[in-house]
This record gives structure tokens, sequence and C-alpha cells, in this order.
């Protein structure tokens, strides 16, 4: 198998240097096969959000990719994830309709797409397609035609009008938030069983618990709080690199005990669960928290295979992998040091993450988050001192539940 290689300008840093793949294959590790693809079906936006990783982030590769994903590319895409399959035995693969707006790619080439993926892989195998969406194309037509292929969609929403609209907007500066709404809505009605979720990237300037339920407001069966996407060379906003303060904490703690405590189950919050399930004893199932292997390659318009998209954030060419979707298999960028990072658990953290108290559960947070210039990715998240004030609270809080349950009487 061919060891794959990458990086540009930042080649010398961890793990493209200092992550000895071959070393650990001697030794026994063998990696995860992917069993998720995102797919750039499409590489331009109908908004301008400010905060954008793909067009605001360090990598601006984008501008030199086509807009939307030639068929010979979903073709191959297609070709590449069916011989994977197939070659590892795999029940179940997840294809993520991304972007860009995924949306723009229009309703013909999308139907052709998911079609050719549920054909390449083998009977044995089940494909689950979603698409994450900024709302804005959700028509009826367009809801139509996703509820005819079983695309799943998930949906980006802020919160109310005023924290939507501070950053989601289009490029004239208008709002998006109630064309957003009116394909939620839609969604959220007559397509409900497509409805997967939300995505709200979180903003301090918002509102914390005012945020959380306005996202309720469509009653979405998952809300996915993400942080502001930064590095050490490039921190969040009002995120100190290297300060104790933990401004997102804060903020996370309030929805938290807002979630934790209602009265009745309102909706799922990913990042909560996932927390919750690592500190019972349980694996994580998203790549932002625990140790578990990060099994997803992303394939851009131009067939290009990526490591994960939001490293766009740290570098031109962060995520290169150095090979195409046209030439070997998917295989082949199993071995790019940078896969191998996100597959290898507590081997890939930094001497500070491996002595922390919380290192199983947090997992050293999100791989993009830990980029310093020089140093590569063998470092704490930006946000250590937030994850670590989050997870005790939310640790704490259930540690006097199961103590209260414990002491209850029985009968």
């Amino acid at each position: 198998m061919q060891v794959a290689q990458g990086g540009t300008a930042e080649s010398g840093e961890w793990p493209l240097v200092g992550l000895d793949v071959r070393a650990l294959v001697a030794g026994g590790w063998r990696p995860v096969p992917f069993s998720e693809v995102v797919v750039k079906i499409h590489g331009r936006c109908n908004l301008a959000c400010d905060y954008c990783y793909v067009y605001e982030g360090a990598d601006q590769t984008w501008r030199t990719r086509p807009a939307a994903m030639p068929a010979e590319v979903v073709a191959a895409t297609a070709a590449r994830l069916g011989e994977h399959a197939r070659d590892h035995a795999l029940a179940k693969v997840s294809v993520v309709l991304h972007g860009g707006e995924p949306l723009l790619a229009g309703r013909t080439a999308i139907a052709e797409a998911v079609g050719r993926f549920r054909a390449a892989v083998p009977a044995s195998c089940a494909v689950e397609v979603t698409t994450q969406t900024n709302g804005v194309l959700l028509t009826d037509a367009m809801l139509s035609t996703l509820e005819a292929h079983d695309v799943g969609v998930a949906v980006s929403l802020d919160g109310d009008r005023e924290g939507h609209d501070r950053h989601r907007l289009r490029a004239n500066g208008r709002g998006s938030h109630a064309d957003v709404m009116r394909g939620l809505k839609r969604l959220a009605g007559s397509h409900r069983r497509l409805y997967r979720g939300l995505l709200c990237t979180v903003d301090l300037d918002n509102d914390p618990v005012g945020t959380y339920e306005a996202l309720l407001e469509t009653e979405p069966p998952r809300i996915d709080f993400l942080l502001p996407h930064g590095t050490w060379t490039a921190p969040p906003p009002r995120r100190p690199a290297g300060g104790s303060d933990a401004p997102y904490a804060e903020w996370l703690i309030r929805v938290f005990d807002r979630w934790y405590h209602a009265p009745r189950k309102e909706t799922g919050v990913r990042l909560f669960e996932e927390i919750l399930n690592l500190l019972l004893g349980a694996q994580s199932r998203s790549e932002n928290i625990g140790l578990s292997p990060v099994a997803m390659v992303v394939v851009d318009t131009d067939g290009t295979l990526q490591q994960v998209d939001t490293l766009k954030t740290s570098y031109a060419g962060a995520p290169e992998t150095g090979l195409t979707v046209f030439g070997g298999s998917l295989d082949d960028a199993l071995r790019h040091p940078g896969v191998v990072a996100r597959q290898i658990g507590a081997d890939a953290l930094s001497d500070t993450c491996k002595a922390c108290a919380i290192r199983d559960i947090c997992g050293g947070g999100a791989y993009a988050h830990r980029y310093r210039e020089g140093r590569g990715y063998l470092n704490p998240s930006v946000y250590c001192p937030d994850l670590m004030a989050l997870i005790s609270h939310i640790g704490r809080t259930v540690q006097h539940d199961l103590a209260l349950a414990e002491a209850a009487p029985e009968g």
C-alpha cells in the first residue's frame, strides 16, 4: 500500500514530521476504515458568514477549485467508496453532502450523486446520506427531491434573528434568518422524517439560554453547539491564548444547566451527551471530544482527498493528503500522518494532555484547535480552560445525581 504524504509550507511540523507511521504499522497498529465520506458537492456559498473556515480561513484553495463537483469526480468518489466498503466488509457508511452550500448543486445533480453512491456499495452495506445546509434553499421542490432520495437534513442556525444575523449574512449584508426559518419550518413540518438537527456556532455576545430556547422552536431532534474555530496562532474571539479564563465554558454551562434540568427532554445536545457518555464509561461518537478513532475523509470538488476541512484555519494546504479519488484507494489516505494522528488516541496528545485528569474525556479537544505555528498539532486545545471547566461541571452534576439516586430509599 502507498504511504500518503502531504503538507505544504508547514510540512516540517507534527504530525507530518515526528509521527512514524511505518513504525506504528510494524508494531501492529492498524487503521480504522473510513465509514464517513464528506463530499464537497458544491464549493461556493450563497451566504457570506464572517466566521466561515472555508472562505475566511488561512487556506484559500477554494478559489482555484471547481465551483461544483463534476460528474466524473462524483463517479470516481463513489467507486472509491464502494471499493473501500467491499474491501473492509463495512455494514454501513455515511455520505455527507457538504460545501460551500451543497444545495446549490441543484436537485438533478444531488439526485444523481445519491444514486451513484448507493449503487456503488455492496448490497450488504447500508448507505446513510445527509446534507449540512444553511437552509436558505429548502424549498418545497428541493425537500421533495431530498425526500424521494432519503437524504437527511441538518441546518445551521445560530439562535434568534439578532444572534443569527450578526454573522450569517448574504454578500449584500442582509441577514438570512427569515429565509432559514422558512426552510426549517418546511423541513420540520411535512418533511420531518428528514430532520436531523441544528448546528449552532457559539457566540459569546448571544444570551446562552435565549439562544438555546430559540433553537427549540422547530423541535429539532438534536442540537450541535460548535466552538468558533481558532488556533494558538490565531485565537478564537475573546479566547485569551494561554489565559485561565473560561468564557466559552461559562456560556455552555448555562445552556447545559437549562437543558439537563428541564422537566422533560426537549432535544438532544450532542456535545453534552458525548461528555456524559464518556463520563459513564461509553465511547464518544464525536470527532471533537474523547479519544475514539476518527474515521472520516473529505473529498473536495476537484477530487482531492482531505483529512478534515476545518484544518483550513491552520495554514494554506493543511487539510491536504496529496491524494485524489483518481489515483489509488481510500486505504492510501489511511496512512497519511494527519489521518493516523486522529486514530491513535492518547498517543497523539501533547505531554500536557497525557498528564491531565480529564484526558480520556476531553481527548485534547477538536484537532484543528490544537495548532500552533512551529509545533503543529502536538498541543492542548486553545480551548483547554473552557473544556476543563465544562467537563468538570458536568462531572460534578452527574456525581451529585448519582449520589442522590444511591441514597434514595428503595420501594
